[in-house]
């Protein structure tokens, strides 16, 4: 007697050879595509970092010479007169004529005072805070190489004593700004304060 298997539909028995093995070509191509874009996103993100590596050092070395500059300011006298004025010791304000200054004040935002002032002159240099009003360097300097770097510095000053302070004289402060041009024109931008806490001390 036959069993009931031997009158099965030979169509209903699955064919090893129709069964699909690997993949599609369709597939395939759905996969390159993928891994096509993936490769080409991550080499733009390598040739953005790679473009753009030397502007961290770039912006570090302007940082430096502009916080070096400011610090140099901030570090100055910051008296009533100039320290050569014959006055400068006992002066109770920076105006010029009796209780002032005899010839130089240094109530002043634009320039040394006096104007033969010169920063790192050994026979008449900067002296005070105010004789870096308008002050410029180009083409800075790289000290231990001897090499000009394309760095630009100016130094620009405005009183702010009445707004830092709240002090009735607006010149018993100074507000301080440092500007650094890089050679790819960056600039890097500090402001500081400097109060006139000391207007006798001489140095």
């Amino acid at each position: 007697m036959r069993s009931a298997a031997h009158y099965l539909s030979r169509s209903s028995i699955p064919n090893p050879r129709s069964c699909q093995s690997g993949i599609s070509l369709v597939e395939l191509i759905v996969f390159i595509v993928i891994i096509s874009i993936a490769l080409a996103g991550i080499l733009l993100v390598m040739n953005q970092v790679t473009g753009h590596s030397a502007d961290t050092l770039v912006r570090k070395q302007a940082l430096a010479i502009a916080e070096s500059l400011l610090e140099e300011v901030e570090l100055m006298p910051f008296t009533f007169c100039d320290p050569n004025d014959a006055n400068a010791a006992s002066a109770v304000n920076a105006t010029l004529g009796a209780g002032g200054c005899a010839t130089w004040s240094q109530d002043v935002t634009v320039g040394p005072i006096p104007a033969g002032e010169v920063r790192g002159d050994l026979n008449n240099p900067f002296d005070n805070v105010a004789d870096y009003g308008g002050y410029t360097m180009n083409n800075i300097t790289d000290l231990a190489s001897n090499v000009y770097t394309g760095y630009n510095a100016s130094v620009t000053m405005s009183r702010a004593g009445t707004a830092f302070v709240g002090a009735a004289d607006n010149g018993a402060a100074l507000q301080i700004t440092v500007t650094v041009t890089a050679p790819d024109n960056s600039q890097v931008v500090l402001d500081g304060y400097r109060t006139r806490y000391a207007p006798n001390d001489l140095p």
